[in-house]
């Protein structure tokens, strides 16, 4: 009898380790299933109710465009080369109406530094489409500075000739 009883006690200690086991399997499967359902229900479901909202959205306004005056400059070239001219027509792209009729008071200036800056320029300095890149870039970083605490979209180009 008395090994009897050591036999059940030594079962009933074998059982214990075993089922505790199972007990945080089940939990850990359990677990993973609810941070699955979440996660997809995150990254599926959640998002269809603001589609809707964003499709009654009004569309957005068209923007406005600003025809700069012709600009022809002759650009700036080592002693004993051929001098070269810069032609260029451009457009300013605003956001809205009344951003024109304040620009229209400073074009006079916006024209001023857009002169100034393309004289400087080197033939090299316009090759390929980083360098007109590179001129869009720099004449909108002006006529913001200019026209300032407005701000123009973009600056575009409708015409350039390089003589």
């Amino acid at each position: 009898m008395a090994d009897d009883d050591q036999v059940e006690e030594g079962a009933a200690e074998a059982a214990a380790p075993k089922s505790k086991r199972k007990l945080i399997m089940i939990g850990g499967a359990l677990v993973l299933v609810l941070a699955l359902g979440g996660g997809g229900w995150f990254f599926f479901l959640r998002g269809h109710g603001e589609e809707k909202q964003a499709a009654v959205a009004p569309p957005p306004k068209p923007p406005v465009f600003l025809d700069v005056p012709e600009v022809l400059v002759n650009l700036a070239n080592t002693p004993g080369e051929r001098v070269q001219y810069l032609k260029v027509r451009i457009v300013l792209e605003v956001k809205d109406q009344p951003l024109v009729a304040q620009i229209q008071p400073t074009m006079p200036r916006v024209m001023d530094l857009f002169q100034t800056y393309m004289r400087e320029l080197r033939p090299g300095d316009l090759n390929g489409s980083v360098g007109l890149f590179r001129l869009k870039e720099e004449l909108t970083r002006r006529v913001n500075a200019a026209i300032s605490p407005n701000q123009v979209n973009a600056v575009l180009f409708k015409e350039i000739i390089i003589q």
